[in-house]
This record gives C-alpha cells, structure tokens and sequence, in this order.
C-alpha cells in the first residue's frame, strides 16, 4: 500500500495530533520518517511550546509534518457557576492537596490571543500542515496560512460541517466518526453528530471535491484498506498511535486500553465541557451524577489539576482515558514498526 500524494508522504496514513503530552517530539518524528505524517497536538500549548517542539522535529526530521489547533467558540465564564462547580470538585480537589482558589479559567480572549498566536508560530516555522478541531478558521486565516505554502485541513462529525469546510476553501477535511477516540470535533449542532465513520465517509465522499481523511476505530490494515476502497484519499489513527513506545500517554492509561474491549468506551463531557470518547471510570460515574453545565475550556480548566496529579499518583480512576472503539486491536509497539505492519503486503 504505497503511495505519493499532496501531503508529500509516501503512505496515506496520518497519525492523529492528540493533545495533552501524547504527540511527543519522538513519536511525530518518527511517523514522519517512516512515510508518514506526524502530527503535533498543540491544542493546549502556549505559542512559544509550538515554536520550540516544531524546531525539534526538525532537527530530526526533513519529512514533512503538521501541527493541529483548537478553534475557539465564543464562551461566556459565569462565576456563580464556577463557584458551583468547585464545590462539586472540591473532593477531588482535596484529595489531591489541590488549592481551588488557584484554580484559574481562562477568558474568552485570552484563548483566542493564544491560539493566535499559536498559528502565527506555525507560520514562522513553515509547517507542512495546519490542521483545526471544534470549528473552522477564518477565511483570513486560510488564506494567510495557504499564501505561505501550508496545506489547511479541517475536522468534520457531519456531512454538513463537511461541506462548510470545502466553502470555507480549506484543502482537505478530517471525518471523524463516532468510533474515534478522544474530544469530538463538532462545531455545528445537529440532532445526532455522532454517524460512524462509514455511513458518514461514503456519504461525504460523494459530496465533496476536497480530499477526505477517514478517522475512528481504524486500527490496522484492514481497517485502512475498507475506508480506502469507500472512497476516502487518506486515514488517521488516534488510539493505535497512542499505544506506541514513542508516544507520551500514561502506562497505565495504555495498558487500560489494551485490556479493555471497546464497548466500554463511552462519550462523556465530564472532563472538559465537550463530548469526548474514553474508557468508563470512576471520575466519569461521579460526576455525571452532578450538573455538569460549564462550556468548553472553562470546565477543562478546573478538572486539569485533578488528572495532572492523577497521573503523577497512578490513580487511573480520576484520569480522561481517551480512547477509541478499536481498543483490542491495538499493539504495543514502535511506530516504525507499527506504519511497517500496515503498509506491507
């Protein structure tokens, strides 16, 4: 299964940019040198982060790779209802010696001045690729990002969040089904956005002229050659990239997916404020027996100290156990191997 295409890789396969330490400098270098394309998760990286781990990988790497952002939503910070949902964590935050007074939530603009920012490092460094997730950029912004030779490609849950992506003139579109792990991509409602990936990849498919990047629950060969034939021009793997020696997930957070069949994963927005794919736990059963009410980042921001001291302890149970449905196909393995194991015939 081999391939030249407009990425400028020789496979079709894109390792999805997780967010949150997972895409580490090794793990994207090491898809890209082996044909494919790394991404960096800099959703929640301050610019100064991107700049730095982009001049990493390229110090290692003259193959091309690219960089994933989080389109911000409006939002409004309703401190009685911050106040509310401190009280709610107070437990955990107790349980972890966590001082709730700094705990701080970002603003509205204070986001968009980072991801700003953020974009503007991309530029600097001359990134391949510029990926977004929960909403579309600007028309400004593609433009600015295509005259400096840069491939745009969006995240779509919907066929016509899909077709708002192609009128926006961005280069190729994400489809991600309900199969995939991790923070869903939506950014327009709809009554379900939650289509899986093959009922949403053929209908899609014959919409749309830009090329169609297949994502959820692909996991090995088979998987990437069903979404090929349906018509997608490339696939992106999340869960079976987070498996391997390079990336940065927790071990235990590995060893949970490896062990655990892919109906207990379940959608949550617990942990975040926005629907996310991840493997049922404590914290999730908690705290989907309270009001769970703030958007997005605002929730995300009170329950960070809570996972980051989670993990330092190993408690799997108060951590976001991002995961797809795919689980018990995965491999812990390197990602050479791993692109080895799915491009050989």
């Amino acid at each position: 299964m081999t391939k030249t295409n407009q990425l400028g890789t020789t496979n079709p396969i894109i390792q999805a940019p997780m967010a949150g330490g997972i895409t580490t400098t090794e793990l994207v270098t090491a898809v890209s040198n082996a044909g494919s394309l790394g991404m960096i998760g800099a959703g929640y990286m301050r610019a100064e982060d991107v700049k730095n781990q982009i001049k990493e990988v390229k110090k290692q790497s003259e193959a091309p790779f690219g960089v994933n952002f989080f389109v911000p939503q409006p939002f409004q910070t309703d401190e009685k209802a911050v106040k509310k949902m401190k009280k709610q964590l107070q437990p955990y935050y107790d349980k972890f010696q966590i001082n709730s007074d700094e705990v701080a939530v970002p603003t509205a603009e204070a986001v968009y001045e980072k991801y700003e920012a953020q974009i503007e490092a991309a530029i600097q460094e001359k990134v391949a690729v510029c990926s977004f997730t929960f909403g579309v950029p600007e028309q400004s912004k593609v433009e600015d990002l295509q005259a400096n030779g840069i491939i745009t490609i969006g995240t779509a849950t919907t066929l016509e969040e899909a077709k708002t992506i192609e009128a926006r003139g961005m280069d190729a579109v994400v489809l991600q089904g309900s199969e995939a792990g991790g923070h869903r991509g939506s950014f327009i409602e709809a009554p379900s956005p939650s289509i899986g990936l093959m009922s949403l990849l053929t209908q899609t498919a014959d919409a749309i002229s830009i090329p169609v990047i297949a994502s959820g629950g692909i996991m090995d060969q088979r998987g990437i050659e069903a979404v090929l034939a349906l018509g997608a021009s490339f696939v992106q793997l999340g869960t079976a990239f987070l498996l391997t020696e390079e990336s940065g997930a927790h071990p235990l957070h590995k060893k949970k997916i490896l062990e655990t069949p892919g109906e207990y994963t379940v959608v949550t927005n617990v942990f975040s404020g926005k629907k996310a794919r991840g493997i049922h736990n404590k914290f999730i059963d908690e705290m989907e027996l309270a009001d769970v009410s703030l958007p997005y980042p605002v929730l995300n921001s009170l329950t960070q100290p809570i996972r980051k001291e989670a993990k330092q302890v190993n408690d799997i149970e108060m951590m976001s156990l991002w995961a797809g449905q795919g689980t018990l196909l995965g491999k812990e393995q390197s990602a050479a191997a791993f692109i080895h194991q799915l491009i050989s015939r």
